[in-house]
């Protein structure tokens, strides 16, 4: 079976280097454990050359055939062939791999080794390679085992690699969804400012036409921005501030000269990064549910400032207080699931009266500036 695009069976450079140093320091091991003979009083010393390369020829020998065992023990996680199909399969390579690296070890043996020190002379004297008598005794064995340990790492291996892949898919799509979430809250909020705004615009059409006409200049201007920063999450607060200075000029022809607004904007926070039109909604609450209730002349305070690793927002405004408002309105249920999505539990937004009078939204977000 051919495993699906994303699943095609690599080896990456790194793992290929670990599969020949695992086996090389094996081989290491092996050639001291030969050097030094145990048997015996003491330590004995032994030629070494024979038994290092007979050694580093074995090692790299499986080096050579782990890639294919991990290939076989992939192939095998992503068949669909039955378990009593794909389990005697394996067993039967296995065998097929073990002797086959059984007699290449043989021939080696026979090479590097002076053939009457192996014990082994044909009829007429000559030396005698007979790897089918060893076969037939099942010395490969051993070698059936080294098969089935690597095979048993590969299935290791491919159940950690399919599960790392489970996870990016997640984390990809939980990205996805929250984007996707992000853009229906924007979504929501553009057209709920649109039609405020154009309903502004017809109620002075008749008593003040020059006022409408600068009104759906800013309102251009405002529609302009809103379109090319639609897939920005965040952008500096001197940004969001700019956009926020065209609404409140907007709404000032609207008021016809019973608004004032104040700004309170440390300088230290005109890099930070804030959610994009953040503040357009609250302010726009405070406009409708506050200002436009106020007895007399309205007012807007807008303060920004840090505190430690925190960025904190507000908006107050001098209207007849919380119990007047709406505090479950688009504004600011929008603007409470974007601080969510974007933020988790590092962010809040706090509705209250104000002293003195009026309401009092509070923004905290975490600190951040673009590196």
């Amino acid at each position: 079976m051919t495993p699906p695009p994303d699943e095609k069976f690599t080896l990456s450079t790194r793992e290929v280097v670990l599969i020949f140093a695992f086996w090389t320091f094996l081989a290491t091991l092996s050639a001291v454990n030969r050097l030094l003979d145990p048997r015996g009083l003491g330590f004995r010393p032994m030629s070494p050359a024979g038994p290092i390369t007979l050694a580093f020829i074995e090692a790299w020998t499986w080096a050579a055939v782990t890639p294919f065992i991990l290939w076989l023990s992939s192939w095998s996680s992503l068949s669909k062939r039955s378990m009593w199909v794909r389990v005697p399969l394996l067993i039967l390579i296995g065998i097929g791999i073990a002797i086959l690296v059984y007699t290449l070890l043989d021939a080696a043996r026979f090479v590097i080794f002076d053939p009457p020190v192996m014990g082994r002379r044909g009829r007429g004297g000559g030396s005698a390679f007979a790897p089918l008598l060893g076969i037939g005794r099942f010395r490969f064995l051993n070698h059936l085992l080294v098969y089935l340990a690597v095979l048993a790492a590969g299935f290791a291996r491919e159940f950690f690699l399919r599960d790392q892949r489970r996870q990016r898919q997640a984390a990809h799509l939980q990205a996805q969804l929250a984007e996707a979430r992000l853009d229906a809250l924007r979504m929501q909020i553009n057209p709920h400012f649109l039609f405020n705004t154009l309903h502004a615009v017809s109620a002075l059409v008749e008593r003040d036409p020059g006022g409408v006409r600068r009104m759906i200049a800013r309102l251009s201007e405002l529609l302009r921005h809103t379109i090319e920063s639609h897939a920005t999450d965040e952008v500096p607060l001197r940004d969001e501030l700019a956009f926020l200075r065209r609404y409140i000029e907007i709404m000032e022809i609207r008021f016809q000269g019973r608004l004032r607004v104040d700004r309170a904007i440390a300088d230290d926070v005109q890099d930070a990064l804030v959610p994009n039109l953040i503040l357009q909604p609250i302010v726009e609450n405070a406009l409708e549910h506050g200002v436009n209730r106020a007895a007399g002349e309205g007012q807007i305070e807008i303060t920004a400032r840090r505190d430690g690793e925190r960025l904190v927002l507000t908006v107050r405004d001098n209207g007849p207080g919380l119990d007047a408002q709406n505090s479950s309105g688009v504004g600011l249920a929008n603007t409470r699931a974007r601080l969510e999505q974007l933020y988790g539990d590092r962010a809040a937004l706090e509705l209250k009266d104000a002293e003195g009078g009026g309401v009092l939204v509070q923004i905290t977000l975490p600190y951040r500036q673009h590196a």
